[in-house]
């Protein structure tokens, strides 16, 4: 009866333990349409769509999600653990208060819809759009009249 009874409560403590573990990890699949672009995590770079994010972070917080595809407008997002309960930290913190903190995870997946750059939309680069910005300052500032800002401005378009 007693072998029994430390069967029965080892089995317990394993499947709890087993419960606990599981429930501090969410993962969740960032999907693209067009596929194949850049992930981006918190800046960094970290594979490209379909990608499949773990992380163990508690309740609330949130990670800033970058994708990025030649053609397309670059796309700023952020996915946060607060989307859908999760059970097993639930039950798990009914034993222990700790799970609690993974009580909420991510959704399955994530599909974002990537937007064509349109034809007008290049990307300057820094230097001619710095000297955009100092020649409108100095249109601003009544340093410079309209026409002489129209001037330099196409002048420095065309080079």
């Amino acid at each position: 009866m007693k072998t029994n009874l430390k069967i029965i409560s080892k089995a317990f403590i394993i499947a709890l333990s087993v419960i606990l573990l599981n429930s501090c990890a969410s993962t969740t699949v960032i999907q693209s349409e067009p596929g194949a672009a850049k992930v981006y995590l918190n800046d960094e770079l970290v594979g490209q769509t379909p990608y499949s994010m773990t992380d163990t972070k508690i309740v609330g917080t949130c990670t800033l999600v970058k994708l990025e595809k030649e053609g397309y407008k670059t796309l700023n997002t952020s996915i946060c653990r607060t989307e859908q309960v999760d059970v097993g930290a639930v039950i798990g913190g009914l034993f222990v208060w700790i799970p609690f903190a993974w009580a909420m995870k991510y959704n399955p997946t994530h599909t974002y819809q990537l937007l064509p750059l349109q034809e007008t939309e290049t990307v300057l680069p820094y230097s001619l759009t710095s000297k955009l910005k100092e020649l409108k300052a100095l249109l601003d500032e009544g340093i410079i009249t309209q026409e002489e800002f129209e001037k330099a401005k196409k002048k420095l378009l065309e080079e």
